[in-house]
């Protein structure tokens, strides 16, 4: 399968697992089948994916680089079609993780729906900010719960 048809199925699923991340009106019931459905298929795929490329089972349509640790490495990583897909499923897969995390989380901190839509969206496109911004949501708004430092 060419990498820019995995790119873009990969891409439609994980919008499709965000969709009904923020608008399942049945949560509770949906987190499970997200989590195993969502995150599990998209970090299946990039197991796949990223042991077949670095065994050479995979061809990365460019060059390919296995050094994680400079720059210039990581740049490599990323050169390639194969790369580049791989990286960005890694992304997908982390980011609804976190997703499904922070509306599980905001839930038990009976935090208003529309207050996570508002957040969500961040954590979706743009990861570590998004998260920045739900724990600062969490800190002001719902109800305070034990340990509510840590990322239960």
């Amino acid at each position: 399968m060419p990498w820019e048809t995995i790119f873009e199925v990969t891409n439609i699923y994980a919008m499709v697992c965000w969709l009904l991340l923020l608008l399942a009106p049945k949560r509770e019931q949906v987190l499970p089948l997200l989590f195993m459905a969502g995150c599990g298929l998209l970090a299946a795929t990039y197991t796949v994916l990223i042991v077949g490329l670095m065994s050479g089972t995979l061809d990365a349509a460019g060059p390919r680089s296995q050094d994680f640790s400079s720059l210039a490495g990581v740049m490599g990583l990323f050169d390639s079609k194969g790369g580049a897909t791989i990286g960005w499923i890694h992304y997908l897969a982390f980011d609804l993780f976190v997703g499904i995390w922070a509306a599980r989380n905001a839930d038990r901190r009976g935090i208003a729906r529309w207050l996570q839509l508002l957040v969500l969206p961040f954590i979706f496109l743009l990861g570590p900010l998004g998260l920045v911004l739900y724990l600062l949501l969490r800190t002001f708004a719902g109800k305070s719960v034990e340990n509510a430092v840590a990322p239960s």
